[in-house]
């Protein structure tokens, strides 16, 4: 019944020892730059260096992405693309509720 507050769902949290998610806007993946690119395919069919495949969960909300990934680990990125070439984070509901 708080509105307008930030609830602490977990303390302490921590990212987990095994990660597999990753989250991307992969709907913008022509317009990375190709080593960009290249990591995420790589995360995508295993062939990074440890082997092994992240699945995409991805749901357009920063603070939500975020959340689930450091609940069951992973990586969540906005990259910068030929579009928005110093990334497109917002500051007001993305990264000052981070």
């Amino acid at each position: 019944e708080q509105i307008g507050e930030f609830v602490l769902s977990h303390p302490c949290i921590q990212l987990p020892d095994e990660m597999n998610i990753m989250s991307f806007n992969e709907a913008n993946w022509d317009l990375w730059d190709e080593p960009m690119q290249n990591v995420h395919e790589r995360w995508r069919t295993g062939k990074s260096k440890l082997g092994k495949r992240y699945t995409s969960r991805y749901v357009g909300s920063m603070v939500a992405d975020v959340h689930r990934t450091l609940l069951y680990g992973g990586v969540f990125g906005y990259p910068s693309d030929s579009k928005n070439v110093n990334g497109k984070l917002r500051l007001l509901y993305e990264a000052a509720p981070m």
